[in-house]
């Protein structure tokens, strides 16, 4: 596969995400498939940790996400364990008796059941999963074995990744210090309807099952189910959420509690993060764009027109030409299906209007939209002109790379 160039849409420098107490990370070398670099993370959470997670709806889904689903159900986890480089998805019955085993592994190390051991792997599809190198790897963890700091866990886990990706926020519940941390990986396949390819978020924060599930899902309908890169859903999308409860904070009823108001936002802004790095981080990506609907009779309305015009390879691809080819997006809308009023839809490009009232404007000069796609962050903007409601969606252009970076992906 070819040597893959930091994307230039890229953050300067990997954050330096402060400690989660009742969080330790171990990375390891398991050569799963790629040689000479971390492919191996577990994560051990104190006892008394609570989780919530959301999975692809995938009806291939590997067995990993089958496994960490019923694991997630119960509200509790001791031990993250993750690979990249084989999703052990489409593996028949092994690759669920290689799911127990794994989980095994891990919950030996941590002194736990294997029922509280949350799995997940990503990487090649249908391809058995090499457990006695994952055995071998583990076995190297002893008493002497140092915790991995965060860069060093947000980069075993990539794949075609070109950086690592991690984000932390501090907030407070009612007066108490709360510290959230996370780290994502992705970078192709990206078009979830739950969350991510993987990310893992963390905080010491004290926090009941049923809150900590109702604060996911309500912050990934904004960030992880607001992003795609080349509208293919993974088998493998996980997204956990974990809270140690260290932080010694009284445990919020609803997530409704005003206790709860600063950690809601903190977390949605910290998902949205994650989200958008993991689209900056699109495989041959070179321009990141924010697609913008307004004037929608629902918000379910206003995000189906988003994501037509967001996973549309014509308009991905005039984009990445520098192309104001603004027909496409028209084309993009009508096809959606989202109700819309002809004679009242509006498109603009960096906040250029082109197009109003059901034709293109006439003082419209392209040159403007050109200049403006010639840059790294491009915005779509589209009224339908038939409501008040809309969305945002982030996604990134199509260009030559993604089609290498692809056709090379198991060579």
């Amino acid at each position: 596969m070819t040597t893959l160039r930091r994307s230039p849409l890229a953050p300067s420098r990997f954050p330096k995400i402060p400690r989660v107490f009742g969080l330790e990370f171990k990375a390891l070398r398991a050569g799963i498939k790629y040689a000479g670099r971390d492919d191996l993370l577990l994560a051990r959470l104190d006892k008394g940790t609570t989780v919530a997670g959301v999975f692809t709806k995938s009806t291939t889904a590997s067995a990993p996400v089958q496994w960490s689903r019923e694991v997630v159900s119960k509200g509790k986890a001791r031990a993250l364990l993750v690979n990249s480089g084989n999703a052990n998805t489409f593996t028949g019955s092994k690759g669920h008796s290689d799911v127990k085993s794994t989980a095994a592994m891990a919950a030996k190390i941590v002194g736990c059941p294997a029922s509280e051991v949350l799995i997940a792997s990503t990487g090649v599809i249908g391809e058995p999963l090499p457990v006695d190198r994952i055995d071998r790897a583990l076995k190297r963890i002893s008493d002497k074995t140092r915790p991995a700091s965060w860069l060093r866990a947000a980069q075993a886990i990539g794949t075609t990744d070109t950086y690592p990706k991690g984000a932390f926020r501090y907030t407070k519940i009612g007066e108490t210090d709360i510290t959230i941390g996370g780290i994502a990986k992705g970078s192709g396949m990206i078009a979830p309807d739950m969350a991510t390819m993987l990310a893992f978020v963390f905080t010491d924060a004290s926090i009941s099952r049923t809150v900590l599930d109702d604060l996911l899902r309500e912050g990934v309908q904004a960030s992880f189910n607001s992003i795609t890169i080349d509208s293919d859903t993974s088998t493998s999308d996980s997204l956990i959420l974990a809270a140690t409860g260290h932080a010694g904070n009284r445990v919020p009823k609803t997530k409704s509690a005003p206790d709860l108001k600063l950690f809601r936002g903190a977390l949605k802004d910290l998902l949205i993060d994650l989200a958008t790095q993991v689209v900056r981080d699109g495989e041959g990506a070179q321009k990141f764009i924010t697609v913008d609907v307004c004037g929608a009779s629902s918000t379910a309305s206003a995000k189906k027109a988003a994501l037509a015009i967001a996973n549309s390879p014509l308009v991905k691809t005039a984009i990445a030409g520098a192309d104001a080819n603004w027909g496409r997006v028209v084309m993009a809308v009508g096809k959606s299906g989202a109700p819309l009023n002809q004679e009242m839809l509006s498109v603009a490009m960096g906040g250029v209007m082109i197009a109003q009232a059901g034709g293109r404007v006439e003082d419209y000069d392209e040159k403007l939209v050109a200049e403006h796609l010639k840059g790294q962050e491009v915005g779509i903007e589209v009224d339908l002109g038939v409501g008040r409601s809309k969305a945002r969606v982030w996604t990134c252009d199509f260009t030559h790379d993604y089609i290498t970076i692809n056709a090379e992906y198991r060579t």
